[in-house]
């Protein structure tokens, strides 16, 4: 699989950022973190695709596409989507 195929923007306190990238790391899943804290620019990416809420963690895939608070299956059925 290509290494990150998708970014995942969270906050640091977000807990369900946490459960989610602790499930990907047992997965062996690569994706890059990107705090909205921190990156002003990344806040608006994640308001753009969530009707102006910066709702996370918000995945963006290489398509362009997005999941906000997605589950760990669902995560696997895109990247398995976009593999094939």
């Amino acid at each position: 699989m290509a290494a990150e195929t998708f970014t995942m923007y969270t906050t640091p306190w977000c807990g369900y950022c946490q459960r989610l990238k602790g499930q990907l790391d047992r997965e062996g899943i690569a994706y890059e973190v990107v705090d909205i804290e921190q990156v002003p620019e990344a806040a608006q990416i994640v308001e753009s695709v969530n009707d102006g809420n910066q709702t996370v963690p918000t995945l963006v895939y290489a398509d362009g596409t997005s999941m906000t608070n997605p589950s760990l299956a669902s995560v696997k059925e895109k990247l398995a989507a976009l593999a094939s």
